[in-house]
């Protein structure tokens, strides 16, 4: 067989260009190639590394069996799976987890909700690949797959408080300073963000998707735009708006998530770590943080320890 010529020999190039030839710094190269210690865990491409995750979850770790009652966690490497990087660019396949999920059910004896549940959800993942099959490119218009008509807004200060996790919210901002810094977010934190941003900000659900899209590790187009559908309420189906609040207080109860990535809440006690513009100026000055309007820094020093915003305004627009 004649010699197999790769794209890269095509286009002329030997060696992969580094981050400083492609226009970063030395610091924001440096930056990108160190990952996250707060994040959930180190995520190394390839079959290799996928096919050990299943196996270090499944059988090694002995999680399967309680996933069902973890995967709301938002701390630490086990309360999910963590499969979707590998399976967003096909380095492990969805058939071959169900199989191990089946293979786990043989050998341990143990067959219950949570075995059955991670393979329940592979199959959701295929529903949202037959729906933007069906339904082509109205998964991308802002009335989605049902033609919804509905003014969004597009005020840009609100999305970049959202992206930058300075909504004033801490499960929100939490949730958002982890997407930036790791490209990793549980699922409970996505259906949180997306519904405050759709539902309580009133923005285009569209900005939303399109920044997950560049940003997450696992981005899977059908899944990714499917769920910012449902999200919206443009795909149909029922309309879920999240009481930020309560989730906050249901799901990170002790405040143990928010704390680990909004580190200016670190003293605030969990009666209050959950709503801080509720501090006195008193409670301020002994839990070391001033709780002021945004002004787009995230420290200021006329005002007591560091600072978090005030949260921001919301049209609290409900929709129809």
């Amino acid at each position: 067989l004649p010699p197999v010529t790769t794209l890269a020999e095509k286009l002329g190039a030997t060696v992969l260009p580094t981050l400083q030839q492609l226009g970063f710094s030395e610091e924001e190269a440096k930056q990108a190639q160190t990952a996250d210690p707060r994040g959930v865990m180190s995520f190394v491409g390839g079959e290799t590394a996928g096919l050990a995750r299943v196996k270090e979850y499944i059988f090694d770790n002995d999680c399967l069996k309680d996933y069902f009652d973890t995967r709301n966690g938002m701390v630490g490497k086990d309360y999910s799976t963590k499969f979707s990087s590998w399976l967003a660019i096909g380095c492990v396949s969805p058939r071959y987890i169900a199989e191990q999920c089946r293979e786990y059910e043989r050998v341990r004896g143990i067959k219950n909700k949570s075995t059955y549940w991670v393979i329940w959800e592979l199959t959701v993942r295929d529903f949202f690949r037959f729906q933007s099959a069906k339904h082509g490119n109205k998964v991308f218009f802002a009335g989605g797959p049902a033609d919804v008509q509905r003014r969004w807004g597009t005020n840009k200060e609100a999305f970049g408080r959202w992206v930058s996790g300075n909504t004033g919210h801490p499960l929100v901002d939490a949730n958002m300073r982890e997407l930036a810094l790791t490209g990793f977010m549980s699922n409970r934190g996505r259906q949180n963000v997306a519904s405050f941003l759709v539902h309580n900000l009133g923005l285009d659900w569209r900005l939303g998707a399109a920044y997950f899209e560049e940003i997450l590790l696992d981005h899977d187009v059908s899944a990714n735009w499917g769920n910012w559908n449902a999200a919206a309420g443009v795909n149909g189906g029922r309309i879920n708006r999240f009481n930020i609040l309560k989730q906050s207080k249901d799901y990170d109860e002790e405040g143990v998530y928010v704390k680990r990535w909004c580190p200016e809440l670190s003293k605030v006690p969990p009666s209050r770590v959950h709503e801080p513009w509720q501090m006195n100026s008193k409670e301020m000055e002994q839990y070391g943080v001033s709780v002021v309007p945004y002004t787009g820094k995230s420290t200021d020093e006329s005002t007591v320890g560091s600072t978090y915003p005030l949260r921001m305004h919301e049209d609290n627009k409900s929709p129809p």
